[in-house]
């Protein structure tokens, strides 16, 4: 028997070796355990962002490995969800980058009144803070009942929560700061019940939002648009996917149309960079030329 227990003993090392090996095969099991349980398919994301937004579900639940992670979502449904919204992409509060959104209301919105109807599109809207905090910048312009936004999830329990239309804040103050600096001169009152701590879209609001299911992974274009914004989104994924979002932008896009990004993306080195012009030197807020 004491033979046995050393030369397992002497055995360990061995194991240690492919110990690197084990994080990799269990991401492949919960991200196969995922696809056959619900549909949900993050095989194409960026394997970083990926690794990262897992752990960060790990610290959140407390849990040391993925195989335990994946124990959990599979038979807790509230700790999945939670994972599918944090795997959404797009922004998750409102006003969130208010000198985009400035920039946005000075430059693309003077042109936008030209047109008689207008169609934007919020692609991997997450939870809807991009898509409500358009509504509101066009409404502040009077351009919102002229406007439909289609704002798209990339799964019904993100659509689900973004239709809920609940936003935190750390105070009123910080949120009218924000919506001020955002370009609202408008009492706030006129967009969102404000709370202390948290605010919600009133139905003025929400009728300028349609939101629904879209995979852009899979799913071709739903409409021609004057102005797409997809803010967070390219970043999620690997190259072979962000080329084929690029096409999807392009082809979705009404010449002289506008496509708005998040801070630090940019159509460099993209198969449609000599299509766009930059609008704003300082921000990523591009137009299609041709």
């Amino acid at each position: 028997m004491v033979e046995q227990v050393e030369a397992i003993d002497a055995a360990v090392p061995a194991l240690n070796l492919r110990r690197e090996e084990l994080a990799d095969i269990e991401l492949q099991l919960f991200l196969d355990a995922l696809l056959r349980y619900g549909g949900y398919d993050f095989r194409n994301y960026n394997q970083s962002a990926l690794r990262r937004r897992i752990a960060d579900a790990m610290r959140s639940e407390n849990i040391a490995t993925i195989s335990g992670l994946q124990d959990r979502l599979l038979h807790d449904e509230r700790a999945l969800a939670t994972f599918l919204v944090s795997m959404s992409g797009g922004t998750s509060s409102l006003f969130h980058d208010p000198s985009f959104l400035q920039a946005f209301a000075t430059n693309v919105v003077p042109l936008l009144q030209t047109y008689s109807f207008i169609r934007i599109w919020v692609p991997g809207s997450g939870t809807g803070g991009d898509a409500y905090s358009l509504a509101a910048i066009l409404k502040e312009n009077g351009l919102l009942e002229k406007t439909i936004i289609y704002a798209t999830c990339v799964n019904d329990v993100t659509t689900a929560v973004a239709k809920a239309g609940f936003y935190e804040h750390r105070s009123e103050a910080d949120f009218v700061a924000l919506a001020r600096r955002a370009g609202i001169v408008e009492p706030l009152s006129r967009y969102f019940d404000v709370r202390e701590t948290y605010a919600t879209p009133l139905e003025e609001l929400r009728a300028g939002v349609m939101f629904a299911r879209h995979n852009p992974v899979e799913d071709g274009s739903i409409n021609e648009f004057h102005a797409i914004v997809a803010r967070g989104i390219l970043p999620l994924f690997n190259g072979a996917v962000q080329y084929r979002l690029h096409k999807l932008f392009f082809d979705s896009l009404m010449h002289l149309g506008f496509l708005g990004l998040g801070q630090h993306e940019s159509l460099a080195n993209t198969v449609h960079e000599r299509a766009f012009r930059q609008v704003v030197p300082d921000q990523p807020i591009f137009r299609r030329m041709r």
